[in-house]
């Protein structure tokens, strides 16, 4: 359509991009007062994390690879996520957190990977501040689940998850709140909460002028 190389625009926008400080974080999508509510019940202390936005580097039509986090987990289990976690003292920043947890949870190593740069942070109703790293990933790579966090990897076309018709806005009570959320369905999956609001913000970054 319109935009027909998003490969050079995901380059483009992203050039010179550095991650923000945890404390600087957005809702995309969400304007007014709402992030202002969601700063008052949200936890006092912030957790730094990071996760990859990994795009297949397929030519004119990329994938975008995703997981479904294990049943068992604490937290988010069966959710659709990115590879990704809390930045450890080991790491030397967001992309370094991002490149290892996204080696230990497919088994993608950093050779494969090609950052492309930095999303505004993403605050989790959890008091994660995350940082996205786009980057493009070699179509080739053979991917390994570690089978402790993650049930399945899966790809969905790109094109459709920053397609508007098929991002919808929900919303649900939280704490008294009617607080709203975006879903992406592909497939038999269903893309929502933190995942899909990156993607969101993907979206806003490449394609400005559509908001």
């Amino acid at each position: 359509g319109r935009h027909p190389e998003v490969r050079d625009l995901i380059r483009r926008r992203l050039e010179g991009t550095r991650p923000a400080d945890p404390s600087d974080w957005r809702v995309p999508g969400l304007g007014g007062d709402i992030p202002r509510l969601l700063r008052s019940l949200r936890p006092r202390r912030i957790v730094p994390a990071a996760v990859l936005i990994p795009v297949v580097d397929r030519g004119d039509e990329p994938g975008l690879l995703l997981t479904v986090r294990a049943d068992h987990l604490k937290h988010h289990a069966g959710q659709i996520s990115f590879p990704g976690g809390r930045l450890e003292s080991g790491d030397a920043g967001p992309e370094a957190a991002a490149l290892r947890e996204t080696e230990e949870e497919i088994g993608l190593p950093p050779d494969r990977i090609q950052v492309a740069g930095f999303l505004p942070n993403y605050l989790t109703i959890t008091g994660y501040s995350v940082t996205p790293v786009v980057a493009f990933v070699d179509p080739g790579a053979k991917l390994v689940a570690d089978t402790t966090e993650v049930a399945e990897i899966f790809e969905a076309p790109l094109a459709h998850v920053l397609d508007p018709e098929n991002i919808h806005r929900r919303s649900k009570r939280f704490m008294g709140l009617q607080l709203p959320y975006y879903e992406i369905p592909w497939q038999s999956y269903n893309i929502w909460g933190a995942t899909a609001a990156m993607l969101v913000g993907l979206r806003e970054t490449l394609y400005p002028e559509d908001e």
